[in-house]
């Protein structure tokens, strides 16, 4: 059995340990963001569409990691303006693209005989495969959305709590709406090799709601957020590589006991 200090020092866990962490601090203020505005929903769409990008890139032969980012990019837009029709309901909308783009996408990579993937690593997150490629390309990401959110967390924040007020204030809305889907798409699109399509909207959404019965603003509720989640990351990773389960799903699962923990101790507080 590896010691731990032998498997810390390895280069395939410091890879996965960096994408991780990353993946989780970055979540803590955009997941605070989606269960305040619940958008769970969104997230769950735009993880779905993601299998349709990694179809088409592997089709074409072209980077799968840029055709996963333009998929979610273009459905997150689809999203934003499908949501301002007033005929189909938002929920109805969200259903339609959520299970045909995956079903898509299955249909698509089954029916290319010359190419074989992996559909498992993609579903539920192959963590530990991660490679200097996949970690620049996290780190980036992660670097680019953090940036954003700091720019315009104000805005956000306005536009969560009331919008109409916001719009007086001089805030596009829309435009403000738009910039917090399309933060999501690129979350998601980077996160797969991580939690998987199934799973990346659990650790947008289960750390901020495990955080949000003990902060007593939005900022402190955004940093406690990341600190579960990145609690959950490296308790995942070491309870998955011994334990011999897969990443992905362990990580959500010691996020999912953090939210149960907390929430008995809150509840207890409160009696």
């Amino acid at each position: 059995m590896i010691t731990i200090t032998e498997l810390i020092t390895a280069d395939f866990f410091l890879f996965a340990l960096v994408a991780g962490l990353s993946l989780a601090l970055v979540a803590g203020p955009l997941g605070s963001l989606i269960v305040w505005r619940r958008m769970s929903y969104f997230g769950d769409t735009l993880a779905h569409s993601a299998l349709l990008g990694i179809a088409v890139g592997l089709i074409t032969n072209s980077n799968p990691q840029m055709a996963i980012i333009i998929s979610c990019l273009l459905v997150g837009m689809l999203l934003v303006y499908l949501d301002k029709s007033p005929k189909i309901s938002t929920d109805t909308v969200l259903g339609i693209l959520a299970h045909s783009t995956l079903a898509i996408g299955v249909v698509i990579l089954a029916l290319t005989e010359s190419v074989r993937v992996n559909l498992e690593a993609y579903l539920f997150g192959a963590l530990l495969t991660i490679n200097v490629i996949d970690l620049i390309w996290v780190i980036a990401i992660m670097l680019i959305v953090t940036s954003t959110l700091y720019c315009f967390w104000n805005d956000f924040l306005s536009v969560t709590v009331h919008a109409e007020l916001a719009k007086t204030e001089g805030i596009n809305v829309e435009r403000t709406h738009l910039f917090l889907v399309l933060l999501i798409a690129l979350i998601i699109a980077v996160s797969m090799k991580i939690v998987g399509v199934l799973l990346i909207t659990s650790l947008l959404i289960i750390p901020p709601a495990a955080a949000r019965k003990f902060a007593q603003s939005p900022e402190k509720m955004a940093i406690l957020a990341s600190l579960i989640g990145a609690a959950a990351v490296v308790l995942g990773l070491f309870l998955a590589f011994y334990v011999n389960t897969p990443v992905g799903p362990t990580i959500v699962v010691v996020a999912t006991i953090f939210f149960l923990v907390l929430s008995v101790f809150a509840r207890a507080q409160k009696e």
